[in-house]
């Protein structure tokens, strides 16, 4: 049984940073593809940023570009995202999602977050002004 779990949201000042980890289990980490998707309250899910299991690069949202990063840890099948200066409008209820492989490139995926089987159950995320 696959389970996918979040930790790291809280509150926090604009400008300010937080680290979202992500631990998948019952599947092979290191084959998966993984992704960090986002919704805020009367707004539709986004696809923050999403990884591939290869050396392809990955895939972030224009609207995080530059300011957040993706990475995993195969050993720990652990997922992170880095989240620096952070403003009001990332404030939303933050998801990992992970499908066992793929073959195609992450911006493929983000762009399609019905293709993720396997869900978090979020952890929020509230930038203050």
């Amino acid at each position: 049984q696959v389970q996918v779990v979040e930790s790291g949201g809280g509150l926090v000042q604009a400008g300010g940073s937080l680290r979202l980890s992500c631990t998948a289990s019952g599947l092979t980490f290191d084959g998966a593809v993984m992704g960090w998707f986002r919704q805020a309250p009367g707004k539709e899910r986004e696809g923050v940023s999403c990884i591939t299991s290869t050396t392809s690069r990955p895939y972030y949202a224009r609207s995080v570009a530059g300011r957040f990063t993706i990475s995993r840890d195969n050993a720990k099948n652990t997922l992170y995202l880095q989240m620096n200066n952070l403003s009001p409008e990332d404030t939303a209820m933050y998801y990992c999602a992970a499908r066992p492989s793929g073959v195609w490139s992450a911006d493929y995926y983000c762009a399609r977050s019905a293709t993720f089987p396997y869900w978090g159950q979020g952890t929020q995320v509230t930038v203050s002004s």
